[in-house]
């Protein structure tokens, strides 16, 4: 396949040519390149530079504004410090080229090898590839975190550690999960495969998916540091006006997840427009892989919500370090005006991660039930409804935190209503899978303990969504369990399911069949037996975020500990697959190794920088499995003049095809 590199998938001015660069050259001066060693390296001196500047400016006007300097230069020092580590990346050359009137140099295309991964690229691919050991990497710190805490809750009364310990630990590992993971799906599997599925050869805006990554290891930093500097005792929600009067590991807090919001905002802009703009002809939305649709309302989602959320954090800020007063009553402001910024975001989060997992969970279906989606246009419009009634349910988290009587029972209607789409879309899988012949494999296993999961966790959520429910079983493990059943339950078993089925699509390798198998049923087990006693332990009455509890409530703590451990034992056996499939098995995959109709698997690895040589002409489904005399997904169409091409195949009903 013949490709013209010169041309530009960037779209915003840049290409991925060489620029004629000599391949020689570009070797001997790559330790000379823009990497992430000389991002560290501008990420120290911005720190620096930032410390010391806000020291000098709260020192110069801390008797008009009130400053407080410590933080002042905290902040500006995470903040420059950020700039910087983008800087060294090489991400600010081309708008400030730009700016002076220069033209600006021509990005390298990805070269071969690991070193492309540590570097700032306009490459989709490669992006969708480091989105997602970045969040593999996420995902196991904040593990890690939860075996921390929970350790502690072995016993009652003997301590591992402080009870101030205790309380950072449980907010780093809410903060890790909530805050890094929203991108776990959307991030590796949204950047890489959205434009391969709707025929498209680039993303809308290249620059700003490669910054939306690279916020990411900056934010996750600036999280860690914390730690250092007294942690935070707010848990992941950050509530006024504890806040306020927290030590200076509050910062971090705030900075990390403003950081993490110009991320999520930049990725979805960009994921909208890709979605709308960038689709291969005769790819209408009627045609729009479900996969696609998740991402574009979660995308949607994401442009509405976040910019609450990065309000609500600048003006935390803003408490924090120039003592102006919106979350302080002594002074005329109101914590509960942080809780309704918080949650207008926070809620709609939750769907945040709820929509791109029903997303795998109904593409991947349909390829292992052999048999077409069942309800294509129900679904898709319970996935937009889901995302539209998201916005009118935040507030029942202000059930017990002093919210008007009479506004209680329409948000508990609205809560109620959400179950309405999410059950529309619950029931098209299960009407996918009904009399079908099911094939059994790992991404299909995973698919299934996400149905399982989910139904336990949806089923929970209604008895919480009640008034009177809420009103005993709030703060209390019960929740806890409800919003892991949801949310790991639901989102990382359909991000494992993801990785497993497009794994041969990011590295050209199939993971091995039996080592997933031994990831699968670990992970179920172990999860299903770490959380169900939860929801015990919270009925009887142990609250969340306390470190000692009744003696009578060991047995079932102990065992929930004790599985969490193997649980995390099951995580172990996932990297292993990745190391056995990578660096010693290394068994390559065929091109199609799931017989999927998807345009992703009809180009071959490694996927050409362009993606398509001529972009594809649509004309069918991607889910009309086992549909008599249908027509071809779609067609390459042969240079001007020549006619139209074969189509493209079809490994399970070649005889189906008539192009």
């Amino acid at each position: 396949m013949a490709l013209d590199i010169t041309s530009s998938p960037a779209g915003d001015g840049g290409t991925l040519a060489t620029g004629g660069v000599p391949a020689a050259r570009r070797t001997r001066n790559d330790w000379l390149r823009p990497n992430v060693l000389w991002g560290l390296v501008g990420a120290v001196i911005g720190y620096a530079i930032g410390h010391w500047a806000g020291n000098a400016i709260a020192h110069n006007w801390q008797q008009v504004q009130g400053s407080d300097q410590n933080n002042v230069s905290l902040v500006l020092g995470y903040l420059v410090g950020s700039v910087g580590f983008l800087a060294g990346l090489g991400i600010v050359n081309y708008p400030l080229a730009k700016l002076v009137g220069r033209q600006p140099p021509a990005p390298e295309e990805a070269q071969p090898g690991l070193g492309k991964f540590f570097r700032y690229t306009l490459d989709h691919k490669v992006v969708g590839a480091q989105y997602l050991v970045a969040m593999i990497l996420y995902f196991m710190v904040g593990g890690l975190f939860a075996l921390l805490f929970r350790t502690e809750l072995l016993s009652p009364t003997s301590h591992v550690i402080t009870p101030d310990a205790y309380i950072e630990l449980v907010g780093m590992h809410g903060t890790m999960m909530m805050m890094m993971m929203t991108s776990a799906i959307i991030g590796p599997f949204g950047n890489y495969l959205v434009p391969l599925m709707i025929g498209s050869k680039r993303v809308a805006f290249p620059r700003l998916e490669a910054l939306s990554l690279w916020l990411t290891p900056a934010a996750f930093v600036v999280l860690l540091s914390g730690l250092l500097i007294g942690g935070f005792p707010t848990g992941w929600t950050g509530y006024a006006p504890l806040a306020v009067q927290a030590t200076q590991g509050m910062d971090s807090y705030l900075v990390s997840f403003g950081l993490m919001a110009l991320s999520l905002l930049f990725g979805a802009v960009n994921m909208a427009a890709t979605i709308i703009s960038h689709r291969a002809p005769g790819m209408t939305f009627g045609r729009l892989p479900i996969f696609v649709w998740a991402m574009l309302s979660t995308a949607s989602i994401m442009v509405l919500a976040v910019p609450v959320l990065f309000a609500g954090l600048y003006l935390m800020l803003m408490d924090r370090t120039w003592q102006t007063a919106f979350f302080t009553w002594q002074h005329g402001g109101s914590p509960y005006l942080w809780e309704n910024l918080f949650w207008f975001f926070g809620h709609p989060e939750v769907y945040l991660l709820a929509l791109p997992s029903f997303g795998i969970l109904a593409e991947l279906l349909p390829v292992f039930a052999r048999k077409p989606a069942f309800g294509y246009r129900t679904v898709v419009a319970g996935l937009i409804g889901v995302g539209v009634l998201s916005f009118f349910v935040w507030q029942h988290h202000l059930f017990m935190s002093g919210m008007n009587p009479d506004m209680r029972p329409v948000v508990m209607l609205t809560t109620e209503l959400i179950s309405v789409p999410t059950g529309i879309v619950y029931l098209g899988a299960i009407g996918t899978l009904w009399r079908a012949k099911i094939r059994i494999t790992v991404p299909m296993l995973f698919c299934l303990g996400l149905l399982f999961n989910f139904l336990l966790g949806g089923i929970t959520g209604v008895f919480i969504s009640d008034v009177p429910a809420d009103t005993t079983l709030h703060g209390s493990f019960f929740v806890l369990a409800h919003f892991h059943y949801t949310i790991m339950g639901g989102y990382m078993f359909g991000f494992f399911a993801g990785v497993y089925y497009w794994f041969p699509r990011f590295t050209g390798l199939q993971l091995s069949e039996k080592i997933g198998t031994w990831h699968f049923w670990t992970m179920i087990v172990f999860f299903n037996s770490t959380f169900l006693p939860l929801f015990a332990v919270g009925l009887l009455g142990q609250p969340r975020r306390v470190f000692e509890y009744q003696h009578r409530l060991q047995g079932l703590n102990d065992w929930a500990t004790i599985s969490a451990y193997l649980l995390g034992v099951s995580l172990l056996i996932f990297l292993w697959n990745i190391v056995w499939t990578t660096a010693i098995k290394n068994r390559p995959s065929s091109m199609n190794p799931w017989h999927s109709l998807g345009l992703e698997w009809t180009i071959p690895y490694p996927t050409p920088l362009e993606n398509f040589d001529r972009v594809p002409v649509v004309l069918s489904s991607p889910y009309d499995y086992g549909v008599p005399d249908r027509p071809p997904v779609a067609v390459v169409p042969e240079p001007v003049g020549v006619g139209c091409g074969p189509a493209l195949s079809d490994p399970v009903r070649e005889e189906d095809q008539h192009g």
